[in-house]
């Protein structure tokens, strides 16, 4: 056994320089997280990789013996590829061309390059089913001229389209940042020398790009893959994640292969997020900027014209969910026309009427969801930043973890955990209360916080806080006179940042909603869209999702050009 001085050596190598209390306070967070990020990831994997509370491969070998689920696996994989190809597509041009060169409508272009993001990805799928579909407005004017049809949303291929509209802008702002933050003057040393059109890309610009690039990609994959609400809104279950929902929700939690299938996600999550990580090793990106910069190259004429068009064409194609979706929300009626016949506002007079309270359930889990972030990132990035004790990465891995965790995956460990231990006060399992919907959200956004909050700590120094403790100030005094209202921006803009996303959060809401009466908008968009006559309720609600995070939006990019941050 280890002698007393052997652990308090041990302890205070561990302890580091930290005080007691920041020590306390990290071993408090670090248990916190643990029992709500990592407690049930691990009882997930526990329960795929046991039978009869011995560890067996039972379950993914009967779980590759199904043609259907491995048929599920290798499609999730292809989509996701796909996804992120097209996606690659649609914005490496525009990051090119709205960082490179001016030209007329370059500010239009940067400002429709972000707004697929502002509508959540399942109400892009109402929404384009209403454009693209069998009896939507585009397949209507080519049976009116061509008399036939094209299968747009049919099976993958409107997953694929769906998703590519939407996550498409993920690539194009990290590729951006990227090249913004890049030395011009080799490129303009690569043309010197004889570089230009595609040479000067493969060899020079987009290397420079590479790191943001693949950033963004890796989210898209990520995104692709773990998105539950797109195939369910267009009525394709043969994925990976729509599978796990099924098979935990139909027999009530007990299929064991649901959970094999969320430990598949998990392990395609982590395994992209290291392949990326390899690829950037590969190659040394560091660059020393010249001090004179090199202006955008002016276009003129038909060049300018040329791209200008373009680029506004693509654009325009990826905001059709957002003319469908409105469309919608106002048509009394749209069937087999370009357009509606009648247009009415009974859509909006019935969602205020029959959901007033999942307008308000959204606002009050998001707004919850959101403090409880902004309180932890804002203690979490300090012990990161500021505190000596070993084991910061642990704390940084694990609270940064939910990133690339598919929401599904960590709802049903919330299952597995929480629906059969009854709360102390009130007498039943947390499963059964909102509160699990407000827990789930605070995790799954806890990384945007942590990082925001993180981001703006580290440019304050040091120096501020040495000072206060110079005049007498304890580290608390310190943090809440000094480095809190430093960090007020970042703070706040990591809050808003994890509102507008929690209000439409639908994978682990999906799972978790305790009943109706205590559904978001999310899932009351989810439950009209199951009626018959539900289209038009199920878009006003869908429209109303995305003034939500319109506003937020809005908000966070005040926020960011006061700190003089990016954009989101």
């Amino acid at each position: 056994m280890l002698s007393s001085w052997t652990m308090k050596e041990l302890f205070r190598r561990i302890r580091g320089s930290s005080t007691p209390g920041q020590f306390l306070l990290f071993i408090c967070l670090l248990a916190l997280l643990s029992f709500f990020i990592l407690l049930p990831i691990l009882q997930v994997i526990y329960v795929a990789f046991t039978q009869n509370g011995r560890l067996t491969l039972t379950h993914f070998v009967n779980f590759f013996k199904q043609p259907s689920l491995n048929e599920a696996l290798w499609r999730s994989l292809w989509v996701g590829i796909i996804v992120v190809f097209f996606s690659s597509i649609i914005s490496l041009p525009l990051a090119l061309f709205t960082t490179r060169y001016n030209f007329k409508g370059r500010l239009i272009v940067q400002t429709l390059g972000v707004l697929p993001l502002v509508m959540p990805a399942f109400v892009s799928a109402i929404a384009l089913q209403t454009i693209l579909g069998r009896s939507g407005m585009i397949n209507q004017i080519i049976r009116i001229f061509f008399g036939t049809t094209i299968p747009f949303m049919d099976g993958l291929t409107g997953v694929v389209l769906v998703q590519t509209l939407h996550y498409f802008p993920f690539i194009l702002l990290n590729s951006v940042s990227a090249l913004e933050n890049s030395d011009l003057s080799l490129e303009e040393a690569g043309r010197n020398l004889g570089a230009f059109g595609w040479k000067l890309f493969h060899q020079i610009t987009f290397p420079l790009m590479q790191p943001g690039y693949m950033a963004g990609a890796l989210i898209v994959f990520i995104k692709s893959i773990d998105d539950l609400g797109t195939p369910l809104m267009l009525g394709y279950h043969n994925l990976l994640a729509p599978l796990a929902y099924q098979q935990i929700t139909a027999i009530n939690g007990n299929s064991t292969m649901g959970y094999v299938i969320s430990v598949i996600l998990v392990l395609l999550s982590l395994l992209s997020l290291f392949l990326a990580l390899h690829y950037l090793k590969q190659s040394e990106y560091v660059q020393q900027k010249s001090g004179s910069s090199v202006s955008r190259l002016q276009l003129f004429g038909w060049k300018g014209w040329a791209i200008s068009g373009f680029c506004i064409i693509l654009l325009t194609f990826s905001l059709l969910p957002h003319i469908g979706i409105f469309l919608m929300s106002i048509a009394k009626s749209w069937n087999f026309t370009v357009l509606p016949k009648t247009y009415t506002t009974s859509n909006f007079t019935r969602v205020f009427s029959d959901a007033p309270k999942m307008i308000l359930n959204t606002v009050v889990y998001a707004t919850l969801a959101s403090l409880i972030d902004i309180f932890l990132g804002a203690i979490i990035s300090f012990i990161l930043l500021r505190g000596r004790m070993l084991g910061r990465t642990i704390l940084d891995f694990i609270a940064t973890l939910p990133l690339a965790i598919p929401g599904v995956v960590l709802a049903i460990g919330y299952l597995r955990i929480f629906h059969t231990i009854d709360l102390p006060i009130i007498g039943k399992p947390l499963t059964e209360t909102w509160l699990i919907l407000v827990i789930v959200y605070a995790v799954r956004r806890l990384p945007y916080t942590v990082r925001s909050c993180y981001a703006t700590l580290q440019q304050i120094h040091i120096s501020l806080e040495e000072a206060s403790k110079n005049l007498g100030a304890n580290t608390i005094s310190t943090f809440t006179k000094i480095v809190l209202p430093l960090m007020l921006p970042g703070i706040i803009a990591g809050g808003i940042m994890a509102f507008i996303s929690s209000s439409v959060e639908l994978s682990s809401t999906l799972m978790l909603v305790p009943r109706n009466e205590m559904a978001p908008i999310s899932y009351g968009i989810y439950l009209y869209m199951q009626e018959t006559t539900g289209r038009g309720a199920s878009a006003s609600l869908g429209v109303l999702a995305i003034i939500i995070v319109s506003i937020g939006t809005y908000v966070v990019n005040r926020l960011s050009r006061h700190r003089g941050a990016g954009k989101i």
